[in-house]
């Protein structure tokens, strides 16, 4: 479960980004040097990992809580499971009845976050203190909620909701990785194998480290890539979708390369040009991005100077010709060869040309045209339309 895992730990560096900007930049707080910041909301985001990886009930919530109270940075925090409170913590309590959780988290059952900014004890018509209570989301099911409860007085800001709903989302990422866990023997090894492959943790640490250098001289522009970040991870860890619209894929793969940027700078030039008639083409989902990192990592990273990367969409009648374009260092055919059988040491091009051509066949997969010096030409193509092949 390495790649799992280092989507989880995306997820976790996610939402402790967002506690370290928000401890950076509030009001009436001492500011802490950015390293320190990352430090210490990293080590309570790590600290939830053997926790909720077991699953969401009343020992895990317990052990994970005080971690998740330090990155909400509430007075005090619940963690429910819709129908009964299975934690709650912090230095005051007495507003926080099992009856007012349980309401709140009743709140958020359509999916979307919920903030009180007056809440309201049961015997006291006085305002009392501020919530948010965010939803707990595994496999597109509500399961439970997370409620940050603030101090007397306390002024709700925007990114309080937004650091609630960020560590919310990072619990359920942990108890979705559990359930795939639970499920992991009865998954076929070539299923494993695409799951695992579905993201790089390489490109997860490399964009959380690009996303750093921005907190305290950029932080505007460090939110916006946090939330690209979370998005694409989001895309990325969700299993149940074995199909989505080419609109969609490339939707994600222009936030994949937003993040790159972020990370070289000028070093790296971005084309994307597809036929706007091609876009409501089914593909399997994460199936361009691969190849767009593998361009990333291969035509960029490892040569100096100014790169560039080309995504193009071509209408071909009744298929559609994708082709993703770096002028990197290249390869011989035989390396090529070993590539889109997964024996160059990577499995990201031969994972997306099997369950291309399981889905459609074999006149559809990937071709590879590369010289070395001469840079790289990934070519997918895809029909149209296939019966039986729908977008999630």
């Amino acid at each position: 479960m390495d790649v799992a895992l280092g989507v989880l730990l995306g997820l976790a560096v996610a939402a402790s980004a967002l506690a370290a900007w928000r401890l950076a930049s509030g009001p009436r707080r001492v500011l802490s040097p950015e390293r320190e910041a990352m430090n210490e909301t990293l080590h309570h985001a790590s600290a939830t990992l053997p926790h909720l990886r077991r699953g969401l009930g009343e020992s895990s919530a317990s052990k994970a809580a005080p971690h998740l109270l330090a990155l909400t940075q509430a007075s005090a925090i619940a963690i429910t499971d819709g129908d009964s409170v299975l934690a709650v913590e912090g230095s005051d309590t007495r507003d926080a009845s099992t009856e007012r959780l349980l309401e709140l988290s009743s709140r958020v059952r359509d999916g979307r976050v919920y903030v009180e900014p007056r809440l309201r004890s049961a015997t006291d018509a006085a305002p009392v203190r501020a919530a948010v209570a965010a939803p707990l989301i595994v496999q597109d099911r509500y399961v439970g909620a997370l409620v940050a409860l603030y101090e007397h007085g306390h002024r709700m800001r925007p990114e309080d909701a937004r650091v609630v709903q960020e560590t919310a989302a990072l619990v359920s990422a942990q108890v979705e990785l559990s359930a795939v866990a639970g499920q992991e023997e009865r998954l076929a090894k070539a299923e494993l194998r695409a799951l695992r492959a579905r993201i790089s943790p390489h490109f997860i640490y490399n964009s959380l480290a690009a996303i750093a250098s921005y907190i305290n001289t950029q932080p505007q522009e460090a939110r916006e890539l946090l939330t690209e970040f979370a998005e694409f991870t989001r895309y990325a860890f969700r299993g149940e979708r074995t199909y989505v619209t080419l609109a969609d894929e490339l939707h994600y793969v222009e936030k994949y390369l937003r993040l790159e940027q972020a990370r070289f700078g000028e070093r790296l030039k971005v084309r994307v040009q597809v036929a706007p008639e091609v876009l409501p083409a089914v593909v399997p989902v994460l199936s361009l991005q691969p190849l767009v990192e593998n361009a990333v990592r291969h035509g960029v990273e490892v040569r100096a100077g100014h790169r560039r990367v080309e995504v193009v969409g071509i209408d071909r009648d009744t298929d559609v010709e994708l082709r993703v374009t770096d002028d990197g260092g290249g390869m011989d055919a035989e390396r090529a060869v070993a590539a889109l059988r997964g024996e160059s040491g990577g499995t990201g091009i031969a994972n997306v040309d099997r369950r291309l051509r399981a889905t459609f066949g074999e006149d559809y997969g990937l071709e590879i045209d590369s010289r070395p010096g001469k840079g790289t030409t990934v070519v997918m193509m895809v029909p149209k339309f296939r019966a039986g092949v729908r977008a999630a």
